[in-house]
């Protein structure tokens, strides 16, 4: 009985093995298997047909970065991030933190910039000049058209916690209870439309409830802890410009890769085999 059992769990067990490693098409005589369809129409719930064409897309893009040898490293990542920073006019220590905020694992957002870069050295081997830069023109219509995107609250009820030493800045930050004899305590409410550009990002992208990362400001170290937003104001097109230049041109992207992709399907040699 015992050999029985083990016998029938060994073919169970290979039989699994079939299925998860069974392929459902080759794209360029490269596999897509049934589990890699399986899997994606669970986490994506979507379909059969839309799994299918989204790993066609994804084994097409693949092997085109093997094709044109494009990769991404830690230096291709530091140089967008400082890239991100100055679109935002930010200094990339203060940008970093904000990221750290929303990224407790910054290795995280490292692999998902990494995929970014990856992609824009695609493009950018792939366009050639063919896709066109966004006008001022083009700028001022994707403002106009999207002003919801580009808000910010009115006002900020604020704590101001400065200090010549950041040591003692980082101890308040860690427990604001315990406020060392050397820092200063100011409770403010800032106009945000009057603050620069840095100091708008900063408030607008920390929560309440929550310091903004540790800057500097007339030779002291400064954090703001958020007690409270209140309104909407729609930041000038000047203060967002670069923004909406990368996202204008991050759409053409999108639609001239699609475009591509779609002719890609056409020349490929796709072979459906379950």
């Amino acid at each position: 009985m015992y050999k029985l059992f083990l016998t029938f769990l060994l073919c169970t067990s290979i039989s699994f093995a079939g299925v998860i490693n069974g392929v459902a098409l080759t794209v360029n005589d490269d596999p897509i298997t049934l589990y890699d369809v399986d899997q994606l129409m669970v986490t994506k719930n979507i379909n059969k047909s839309q799994a299918v064409s989204l790993l066609v897309d994804k084994v097409l893009y693949e092997q085109l970065l093997q094709k044109n040898n494009i990769t991404a490293d830690i230096f291709d990542v530091n140089e967008y991030v400082e890239k991100l920073a100055r679109s935002n006019n930010m200094d990339v220590f203060a940008f970093k933190s904000i990221v750290r905020q929303k990224y407790p694992d910054y290795s995280v957002f490292e692999e998902e910039t990494k995929n970014v870069v990856t992609r824009q050295k695609l493009i950018k081997k792939l366009v050639q000049g063919q896709l066109k830069i966004a006008t001022q023109e083009d700028l001022q219509l994707h403002y106009e058209n999207n002003k919801k995107n580009y808000t910010t609250a009115k006002t900020v009820e604020v704590v101001q916690y400065l200090t010549d030493k950041k040591s003692s800045l980082l101890a308040v930050i860690k427990s604001p209870l315990l406020v060392p004899q050397d820092v200063q305590r100011n409770p403010l409410t800032l106009e945000v439309k009057q603050l620069d550009p840095q100091m708008q990002y900063l408030l607008n992208n920390t929560n309440e409830n929550s310091f903004t990362p540790i800057f500097t400001s007339n030779k002291m170290y400064n954090a703001l802890f958020i007690l409270k937003k209140e309104g909407t104001d729609t930041l000038d097109f000047e203060v967002v410009k670069n923004k909406v230049f990368n996202e204008v041109m991050a759409l053409r992207e999108k639609k001239y890769l699609k475009n591509f992709f779609e002719k890609q399907k056409l020349t490929a040699d796709i072979k459906i085999i379950r």
